[in-house]
């Protein structure tokens, strides 16, 4: 198995060591193809749950990639491998995102042209039966014992087989489209036009730092009752038995993690900021409001409103209750696309809100 060349470290890489690569944010098994037939099976199952072979890189890539790096980086050093620290730069959350819709367009591409490939091998492997439809005796002529009556049956019957091999090679077709379809959509990144998709993904990383600032925290105040020469307690009154060391390097872990976390808010926020960011909220809205959201057809009516999240009630089709009142949903402001209020002085009448 090849080996990195390009590491961080000063000193001589040894050939079997892991690394990690800060451009694709994985973390890379890389070792002789001896050390890994030594191996016994246990320790190959583990690189398999973890990692998958880089056919092109030529070496194991963790499934996972930073900051959940954890348990690939406990696979590697349970079978012995040197670590090699970083190589690379590390990408923006953005660059990554870009690089993921480019990778994306070219599998897609590639997919099409495999399905175009096999159209073509189908419709050549059925073309010698479809050149004979019209001719009744070629399909009707029974098996004649002779030498000539035994040939043709071969023929025939090699042609029904390539025949038959032709709808494999169109199944083949279908296969790689859907692929391809799945690819395209991946490059087109069609849900970064949906406001309440990038909500959903900025309260999730606004929840993350949050966790994240709440145990650095917690532990910034253990190593501050070592400093005053003190044992640490947690919230139940358990002693901290972890050195502080240990309390130091957990730390740096969760600040690295909040970083990436900081880096991935910052893009959802500008692509909310592109498609004109939050326009309505619950200063500008009023119960009995109609609102178009994004994942209903038809309006639906404001009801009550939180900071970020509102109420609203369907107002027709069949979503009733069994009572008969009518059903209700909640959704975030920026799925809102637009609101109108009812016209005091024109009832039925209603205008836009904003």
């Amino acid at each position: 198995m090849n080996a990195n060349t390009n590491v961080t470290p000063t000193n001589a890489t040894p050939t079997d060591y892991f690394v990690v690569n800060m451009e694709t944010g994985k973390l890379e098994l890389h070792f002789e193809k001896a050390t890994y037939a030594a191996l016994d099976e246990d320790a190959k199952k583990r690189i398999k749950s973890a990692f998958l072979w880089g056919r092109n890189s030529g070496c194991w890539i963790s499934r996972c990639k930073q900051p959940n790096l954890y348990m690939a980086k406990r696979v590697a050093e349970s079978i012995g491998l040197y670590d090699a620290g970083r190589t690379g730069e590390h990408l923006s959350y953005a660059e990554q995102m870009a690089r993921k819709a480019e990778k994306a367009e070219r599998r897609a591409d590639r997919y099409e042209n495999h399905a175009e490939a096999a159209v073509k091998r189908g419709e050549a492997l059925q073309a010698p039966i479809n050149r004979m439809h019209g001719d009744i005796a070629f399909f009707t002529q029974p098996n004649i014992n002779t030498s000539a009556g035994r040939a043709f049956t071969r023929q025939r019957d090699r042609m029904w087989a390539s025949f038959e091999r032709g709808f494999d090679e169109f199944r083949k077709s279908e296969y790689w489209q859907n692929r391809a379809k799945t690819a395209r959509a991946t490059a087109n990144q069609k849900e970064l036009q949906d406001k309440g998709y990038i909500m959903r993904r900025i309260k999730e990383r606004e929840s993350d730092i949050r966790g994240l600032r709440k145990k650095v925290e917690e532990y910034e105040g253990y190593i501050a009752a070592y400093d005053r020469g003190e044992t640490p307690k947690d919230a139940f009154g358990w002693e901290i038995k972890r050195p502080r060391a240990a309390l130091e390097s957990q730390i740096a872990t969760w600040l690295e993690q909040m970083e990436y976390k900081l880096d991935e808010l910052g893009f959802y926020q500008d692509c909310l900021d592109a498609l004109g960011g939050v326009r309505y909220g619950r200063e500008n809205l009023v119960k009995g409001d109609l609102l178009i959201i994004g994942r209903w057809s038809t309006p639906v009516r404001y009801l009550r409103g939180g900071p970020q999240n509102f109420t609203y009630e369907f107002i027709e089709g069949h979503m009733k209750l069994a009572d008969g009142t009518p059903m209700q949903g909640k959704a975030a402001y920026a799925e809102i696309k637009e609101a109108r209020r009812a016209d005091p002085d024109h009832p039925g009448m209603y205008n836009k809100v904003g």
